[in-house]
């Protein structure tokens, strides 16, 4: 299977369509890690390895929520976040994961609309919980 396919496909018998998270982060350990969380907890999963990769998946698949990666080749998070801000009408729920303990980017992902923002290395079960919340949110519009 390709990185840009999605890798699960919604659960036998459920009333309603399984949601779909993009993963958008160039660490292989780290999107397979996630990955597995979250095609355990019955969501579909598409990934991009890059900004570039993130931008097209997300126009093309029309994710129920965005995690990415603050630092990647081609296109860093933020400005996939900048590009995404301008080009989609209703705000795309963002989860922003980093390595960075820099507080100004914290600000600035805030600034631009991240609904969650997870520093590595963060608790798969915290990550969870946000996923649950900002779709569970979402559903309530």
């Amino acid at each position: 299977m390709s990185p840009t396919e999605s890798s699960s496909t919604p659960p036998v018998g459920s009333s309603s369509q399984a949601k779909t998270v993009l993963i958008v982060d160039d660490d292989q350990e780290i999107v397979e890690s996630i990955r597995y969380a979250l095609e355990g907890e019955k969501l579909n999963v598409v990934i991009a390895r890059d900004g570039n990769q993130g931008l097209a998946l997300a126009e093309r698949e029309n994710p129920d929520l965005m995690i990415l990666d603050m630092m990647m080749p081609k296109r860093s998070g933020f400005l996939v976040l900048e590009k995404l801000r301008r080009t989609r009408d209703a705000p795309l729920p963002v989860i922003m994961i980093t390595g960075n303990e820099g507080s100004r980017h914290k600000a600035y992902a805030e600034l631009l609309g991240v609904n969650e923002y997870l520093r590595k290395p963060f608790a798969m079960e915290k990550l969870i919980h946000s996923v649950h919340r900002l779709l569970n949110e979402t559903d309530n519009v």
